[in-house]
């Protein structure tokens, strides 16, 4: 209110004018219990190693994608006997790029989420890399080359196809629970059990 020397008493009541750096801490400054600004539970910065609620399966199944692509996904038997993989498969087909890309883009995408508020908000997100696996073997086993009289083709689907349907089913389902619910949150924060709540 007043600039250094301008005044040495309040004009109005008499008051002592003091310099507000030499004046003691407040009493709510010294109650270190109540942080000046209260942050939600769901909104705590989580570490970069926390793998509850969901994140870690998460992560641990993008990255077990990204290994099923590298593997078999066809055993062709006729008109030449060789395996084909996913890349294999990206490499004819350019449709076929996106399983891959979608557990490449899950893997950041669910570690770099570090509240459960940000979880819970990369749930379609998540959910929608997910369903574009899904969709992509679903596409692959759907629509197979015919074999003709003059060029015959003899094949069957291998383990890696099926284990990349099955990934994608399971990411898409934690997907769902990406968070988990808002009623258990943990909070790093103690608590005394009298605060006002909501």
């Amino acid at each position: 209110m007043f600039e250094l020397g301008e005044a040495r008493a309040c004009p109005e009541c008499g008051l002592a004018l003091e310099d507000i750096t030499k004046l003691p801490p407040t009493a709510a400054s010294l109650d270190d219990d109540e942080p000046f600004e209260e942050v939600a539970p769901e909104m705590e910065q989580l570490s970069w190693t926390y793998m509850g609620r969901g994140r870690g399966a998460l992560a641990v199944v993008a990255l077990c994608g990204l290994g099923a692509f590298f593997l078999p996904w066809m055993q062709e038997t006729v008109p030449e006997i060789r395996q084909w993989t996913g890349l294999q498969f990206a490499e004819r087909l350019s449709w076929m790029w996106a399983p891959f890309v979608s557990w490449f883009v899950m893997v950041p995408l669910v570690l770099s989420r570090r509240t459960i508020h940000a979880m819970r908000g990369a749930r379609f997100a998540v959910g929608l890399m997910a369903t574009i696996v899904v969709m992509t073997v679903i596409m692959r086993i759907a629509v197979v080359p015919e074999s003709s009289r003059f060029r015959p083709l003899r094949f069957e689907w291998a383990y890696g196809l099926y284990a990349t349907l099955v990934l994608g089913v399971v990411a898409l389902v934690l997907a769902l629970r990406f968070g988990g619910s808002r009623v258990d949150m943990p909070t790093s924060r103690a608590r005394r059990g009298d605060e006002t709540l909501h």
